[in-house]
């Protein structure tokens, strides 16, 4: 009977205390600085997400009664767990520290923890504020994009964490310098062939390593020729004109010889294309073969064309982007004239 009795009483003593440790948690009141009747409190806790953050709550023999609480809600009284959470267990409980540890941290679990004493039927109580951080992460980028040279773009970049990330954006180009761009956003106005390429967004907060996710930007622009290469064989012998061209997408290409288109298959004849160059082969020239070519390079934006001269030995010494240029020993005839009419 006596120890029903003594059970009953712990408990309504228990009760009470907490009740009041929570009064007191509700009303806010701490204790203050230089109260040589309480220790003083503890410093904040900074956890990451996933760790495990410990609270400690330094007492001496003149306790009687101790809790650790959050917000309203009591965790642990004395040795007995008051909360449900399997992550919350006791440290310690001696007469010189009582402590609890929270594990796998989340963000709720942020906030203002509360040790709560009782010395001398007086209670008192320390508060801590836990701080969860948490890495950064990427949760909304801009998908690759495809745009036409001269308009305009913006790609986006929006990350989460604790504390608020940095983004940044960076264009990945062996000619690109530093950042593009110190925001979530990124405008390009009268985008140009040059910018195309990766852009790299970066969030960073200091609790772990950056995060980095790149979109990819494609500018379309019409074919450039860039070089159209004419060539001088001998009849008999194999000769290449050759066409190089510059586009996005890719640019088509086709042969001409006075106007008439040279189709694939011709005897004697072959079109090599590749996505940025085209050849015409000839594998046994004969004088028909001698003359001006065409090379039209087209894509969906527009097209161009270039001229370029198939010539035999002594007809012509340089071709120069498709461009003929005639023999400079012509002039050598007059003189040669004059010697031998004076001898």
């Amino acid at each position: 009977m006596k120890t029903i009795q003594a059970k009953m009483h712990n408990s309504i003593s228990w009760a009470i205390f907490t009740g009041l440790a929570a009064l007191f948690l509700f009303q806010g009141v701490p204790v203050r600085s230089g109260d040589a009747t309480f220790p003083k409190a503890m410093d904040n806790v900074t956890v990451r997400q996933g760790e495990s953050a410990t609270l400690r709550c330094t007492i001496d023999n003149r306790v009687t009664r101790v809790a650790w609480l959050n917000r309203s809600t009591i965790l642990y009284a004395g040795n007995d767990k008051w909360c449900l959470d399997p992550r919350v267990v006791l440290l310690s409980n001696t007469q010189t520290q009582y402590s609890i540890e929270i594990q796998n941290v989340d963000v709720y679990d942020e906030g203002p923890y509360t040790c709560s004493v009782q010395t001398d039927n007086h209670p008192k109580t320390s508060r801590v504020h836990l701080i969860v951080q948490v890495s950064p992460k990427i949760v909304e980028i801009s998908s690759d994009i495809s745009i036409n040279e001269g308009n305009n773009i913006s790609l986006t970049c929006i990350a989460t964490g604790r504390p608020e990330p940095t983004v940044t954006w960076r264009h990945i180009s062996p000619k690109a310098v530093g950042f593009v761009s110190e925001d979530e956003y990124l405008e390009i106005q009268g985008i140009t062939r040059e910018q195309s390429g990766d852009y790299e967004c970066s969030a960073s907060n200091d609790v772990a390593a950056p995060v980095v996710r790149r979109v990819k930007v494609t500018v379309n622009y019409p074919p450039y020729i860039s070089e159209a290469k004419g060539t001088g064989v001998p009849v008999g012998q194999k000769g290449t004109l050759q066409c190089e061209a510059s586009a996005v997408p890719s640019a088509e290409f086709q042969w001409y010889k006075d106007d008439r288109r040279l189709v694939e298959g011709k005897k004697g004849v072959k079109v090599e294309n590749r996505p940025f160059l085209s050849k015409l082969i000839f594998f046994n020239v004969s004088e028909h073969d001698y003359g001006n070519y065409t090379c039209v390079a087209s894509n969906k934006l527009g097209h161009t064309n270039a001229s370029l001269t198939l010539f035999g030995p002594g007809a012509v010494s340089e071709v120069n982007n498709g461009t003929p240029r005639r023999a400079g020993c012509i002039w050598l005839l007059p003189l040669l004239v004059f010697l031998l009419l004076k001898f």
